[in-house]
């Protein structure tokens, strides 16, 4: 099977991983992660749980340092960047945590309004105009108003989108974005993230194990076992792949390779 790991894109890739280790209490649980991921490609990371997915990318935004390897952000190496060094590029690279992290006391526009304040100088009127536009964004206008307890699951996660989106990130992680949703908020959530992947341009990296979404949104999959990325291709490749410990992977079958202890 085919094992596109790299982009072809003209201006190369957006971000790349050479080789990155890390390990908690001496386990380790990435041991060499090669992977280059394109500009204004949806990449989705899957693999069991506990194989690095969410690690991964949180090395990208420096919330865990790489033991060793490379990582580049359009070709620039960011794993040795100190706090002063990574705020710019945090700025670039928005993350919408599996939790949406609102707080429960502000309406979902002072919940947007908030990064708008402290990260672009915005005050009254223009905060809130920007907010109630980033909501429209996310099709959650006319909820602007009203308080995260008071809506579901699905719309506070796209609430919390529309309030990543503010400080016009070039790269939007997404970790683990429709554990917990029913179905269809689920979708919507899907069809949200390759609606604003096409229509502005940005990069959406997401860790997942929803197969759903996988095989309906991802331009490519890279499926990490073993502290590397076993395969990347994309989801009709991976589909179609006699591999077995993928086709265990996307069939959910109890028995197979994956069954070693330890992975």
């Amino acid at each position: 099977m085919a094992n596109p790991t790299k982009t072809t894109t003209p201006d190369g890739p957006k971000i790349v991983f050479r080789g990155v280790e890390k390990a908690f209490g001496g386990k380790a649980v990435l041991t060499g992660i090669d992977l280059e991921i394109g500009r204004g490609e949806v990449m989705f990371i899957i693999g069991t749980s506990g194989v690095g997915k969410s690690v991964t990318i949180k090395h990208l935004i420096g919330l865990i340092e790489a033991d060793a390897g490379e990582i580049l952000y359009d070709g620039q190496p960011v794993q040795d960047l100190d706090e002063a060094a990574l705020y710019p590029l945090r700025k670039k690279c928005g993350m919408v945590f599996q939790n949406s992290t609102l707080f429960d006391s502000m309406t979902l526009l002072d919940n947007v309004a908030l990064p708008l304040r402290k990260h672009k100088g915005l005050h009254g009127a223009r905060a809130y105009a920007e907010a109630r536009r980033r909501l429209e964004q996310v099709h959650m206008g006319e909820f602007a108003d009203r308080l995260p307890s008071d809506l579901g699951d699905g719309m506070r996660k796209r609430a919390a989108i529309a309030r990543t989106l503010t400080l016009d990130p070039e790269v939007v992680l997404f970790d683990e974005p429709t554990t917990g949703l029913d179905p269809v908020s689920a979708r919507r959530i899907d069809k949200l993230i390759r609606e604003l992947t096409d229509t502005l341009g940005v990069t959406s990296i997401v860790v997942s194990h929803d197969l759903t979404s996988i095989f309906s949104i991802a331009d490519r999959v890279a499926f990490l076992y073993r502290g590397v990325v076993h395969v990347c291709a994309t989801p009709a490749e991976l589909r179609a792949s006699t591999d077995p410990v993928v086709q265990q992977f996307i069939t959910g079958q109890s028995h197979g390779p994956m069954e070693t202890p330890g992975f």
